[in-house]
C-alpha cells in the first residue's frame, strides 16, 4: 500500500482529483503508528477517504499548505507529536539544537505556536474551510492555561487559532464522527472528545472563567482537576467562559475495544519515512521496530500528560494481533531480528483491568497512594505473551524499551525475575523521580522505599542468571513542592551508593497538567500554600545538586 499522498503526482497516481480531508502536521510524514497524522490518516482511508499529507510546510507562506489543493470536508491542524514549545526550549528556556522529528534531527522546521500559525495559514489557503485542531498541543491546551515560555495564562488554543473545533485526545473516533457528520451535512455540535466555541450552553458544569482564573490562580488548579474527572471517568459536558464567549468541552468518547485497536494497528503501514526526504529522521531509529500492546495509562502522575491525553482506562491488543504484526515486521525491508520493544505508556500494565465498576470509581490514580484492591496486574500473563513473540520465526531478540511501574512489578517477583532473565539488555529505566515522601505524593509516585526495594530485586536476579545489569533512575528537579534541602537530600543518597545520576530533568510546567496547575497556583491540592522554584536561578540551582558541573 504507497503512502498517503503530499504531493500532487502521488494524487495523481491514486486517481484522485481532490481530496476529502487534509492532514498538516509539524512533524516530518513518517508511516508509523506511533505517529499520531499518519495513524489518524490510515484510520480515515481505511473508512473510504481521500486524505493527504502536508508536513512542516513552511510558514512564511501559503504555498506549501495549499500543494494538494482545497480538500472537500475540512482541514485537520496538529503541531506534532510535541507541544512546539516543549519542542523548542529547555527546562531553562534555552533554544534547542535538535528536533528529532524532522529530518537530519535540527530544529527549525516548525514554527512556535504551531497550531495556531499552521490555522492562519490554512485559512489563507482556503478561505471559508472548516478547521480542525488536534494533537498533544491542542489536547493540553483545549482551556485556559498557564504557559511556561510567556510566564502567562493564556485562553483556550482554539481562540487564539480561530478553529472550528478541538479534536481532543487520541480522537480516532471523534475524526471518524467529524468526517461523517461533515460529508453528510450534518452539525457537528455535540460529537464527544470535542471542544469548540459556544453561547451559553445548556447542561453543562461551569468551569473557573479564563478571567477569574486571572485575577485568582489557585482557581487553575480547580478547573485542571475537574478535566482531569471528565477525562478519567466521562464526567459531564464542562463549560469555561471567556468573556462573553464559551468554551464547551464534551465528555471523552469510550475508549477503542480490544477489536478497534487490533484493526488499527493491522493497517498498512510501510514504517518508513517518506521518500522525499533525504536525512533519517530520529525520531523513527527509536521506534522502527517496536510495538505498542496497550494504550492508556493507570498511573495518573501528577506532571503527565499521557493519562490525560491517552485516558486512564487500559485497552490492551490480543497475543494474535500482536503476532501477526511481528510477523509482518520480520518481511518488511531493513529488518534484522529485534522487537526493540512490547509496550506503551506502562509495559506491564497489558491486560490489567479494574475489577469493579469504572464509572463509580473517583480515584484520580489506580496506583497512587497504594494500589487499588479492585486493579488487577496481569504481569505473568505479560511475560508469557513475550516469551511467546520471542519464539516467532525470524526473531532473534525482544526487548522491553517502555517503562514499567516498579511498585506494581513488586506484586509480582516472579514477574522481576523473568524480566531480569529475558528481557533486558544491560540497563533498565525506571522513574522514581524523587527521594522526598511529601515530593513523591505531590507527585502522585510511590514511596522511594519501593524503588529501592525493586533495586535490590532486580539486582539480586541478574546476579543469579549471571547478568550484570544496572538500574538507571529518572529523577526530576525543581517540581513544586521540592526545596534546596530536598534535592541535597536526594543528591547524597546517590553519592552514598556511588551512582552518578544520567536520566535527570528539570520540571517543566506542560499545559494542562496538575502540576503545572500547583506551580502556577503555588498551592498543593487541598489549597495549602506550597514552595515552588519559579525562577530560573532557582532551577538551575536544584538542578546543580544533581549535575554539580553541568550548569546551563
Amino acid at each position: 500500500m504507497p503512502m498517503l499522498p503530499m504531493t500532487k503526482a502521488e494524487m495523481a497516481a491514486r486517481g484522485w482529483q481532490e481530496l476529502d480531508i487534509l492532514l498538516i502536521s509539524g512533524d516530518a510524514y513518517v508511516d508509523h503508528p506511533s505517529f499520531g497524522t499518519p495513524l489518524l490518516g490510515r484510520l480515515l482511508e481505511a473508512n473510504g477517504y481521500r486524505v493527504g499529507i502536508i508536513a512542516q510546510p513552511r510558514w512564511d507562506t501559503p504555498e506549501d499548505i495549499a500543494r494538494l489543493g482545497r480538500p472537500r470536508l475540512f482541514c485537520s491542524i496538529g503541531a506534532g507529536s510535541l507541544d512546539s514549545m516543549l519542542c523548542h526550549y529547555t527546562a531553562f528556556r534555552k533554544k534547542r539544537r535538535d528536533d528529532a522529528f524532522t529530518p537530519g534531527g535540527k530544529a527549525g522546521a516548525r514554527p512556535n505556536r504551531a497550531s495556531i500559525v499552521y490555522a492562519n495559514l490554512a485559512r489563507a489557503a482556503f478561505p471559508g474551510i472548516f478547521l480542525a485542531l488536534g494533537g498533544i498541543e491542542a489536547s493540553l491546551r483545549r482551556t485556559a492555561h498557564y504557559d511556561f515560555w510567556s510566564d502567562s495564562l493564556r485562553r483556550s488554543l482554539i481562540f487564539d487559532a480561530k478553529a472550528d473545533i478541538i479534536l481532543y485526545g487520541m480522537a480516532e473516533k471523534s475524526i471518524l464522527e467529524l468526517a461523517r457528520r461533515l460529508r453528510d451535512g450534518e452539525s457537528t455540535v455535540g460529537i464527544p472528545g470535542t471542544a469548540r466555541i459556544s453561547d451559553l450552553p445548556e447542561d453543562a458544569t461551569l468551569l473557573p472563567s479564563y478571567e477569574d482564573i486571572l485575577a485568582k490562580p489557585t482557581r487553575l488548579l480547580e478547573a485542571t482537576l475537574a478535566i482531569e474527572e471528565q477525562v478519567h471517568h466521562a464526567g459531564p459536558r464542562l463549560a469555561q467562559p471567556h468573556g462573553k464567549k464559551f468554551l464547551l468541552l464534551e465528555p471523552p468518547p469510550p475508549p477503542l475495544s480490544q477489536a478497534e485497536l487490533d484493526a488499527l494497528y493491522s493497517l498498512p503501514f510501510t514504517r518508513q519515512a517518506h521518500p522525499s526526504y533525504s536525512q533519517p529522521i530520529p525520531a523513527l531509529d527509536m521506534v522502527q521496530w517496536s510495538i505498542t500492546a496497550v494504550r492508556g495509562c493507570a498511573g495518573g502522575c501528577a506532571f503527565c500528560s499521557l493519562a490525560l491525553h491517552q485516558g486512564r482506562r487500559l485497552v490492551s491488543r490480543s497475543p494474535q494481533s500482536l503476532a501477526a504484526e511481528i510477523n509482518a515486521l520480520t518481511k518488511m525491508p531493513g529488518w534484522r531480528g529485534t522487537i526493540s520493544d512490547v509496550g506503551g505508556p506502562t509495559a506491564n500494565f497489558w491486560n490489567a483491568a479494574c475489577r469493579a465498576n469504572p464509572s463509580t470509581c473517583r480515584r484520580r490514580s489506580c496506583l497512587t497512594p497504594k494500589i487499588c484492591p479492585h486493579f488487577d496486574l496481569k504481569q505473568k500473563e505479560y511475560l508469557q505473551l513475550l516469551r511467546q513473540l520471542k519464539k516467532l520465526p525470524g526473531v532473534k531478540h525482544l526487548g522491553i524499551a517502555s517503562g514499567i511501574r516498579h511498585d506494581a512489578a513488586l506484586q509480582d517477583p516472579e514477574f522481576i525475575d523473568g524480566l531480569a532473565a529475558e528481557f533486558v539488555s544491560g540497563q533498565l529505566k525506571l522513574a522514581p523521580e524523587h527521594a522526598a515522601p511529601a515530593v513523591t505524593t505531590l507527585m502522585r509516585k510511590p514511596d522511594f522505599s519501593q524503588f529501592e526495594r525493586f533495586c535490590e530485586l532486580f539486582t539480586a536476579c541478574s546476579r543469579e542468571h549471571g547478568k550484570e545489569q544496572y538500574v538507571v533512575p529518572y529523577i526530576m528537579s525543581a517540581y513544586p513542592g521540592c526545596t534546596m534541602a530536598d534535592m541535597q537530600r536526594l543528591a547524597a543518597w546517590f553519592r552514598r551508593r556511588g551512582w552518578k545520576p544520567q536520566q535527570t530533568q528539570c520540571f517543566i510546567p506542560t499545559p494542562g497538567t496538575v502540576a503545572t496547575a500547583m506551580f502556577y497556583a503555588r498551592c498543593d491540592l487541598d489549597g495549602k500554600p506550597l514552595y515552588v522554584a519559579a525562577t530560573d536561578r532557582e532551577r538551575e540551582d536544584q538542578h546543580a545538586t544533581l549535575l554539580p558541573k553541568k550548569r546551563s
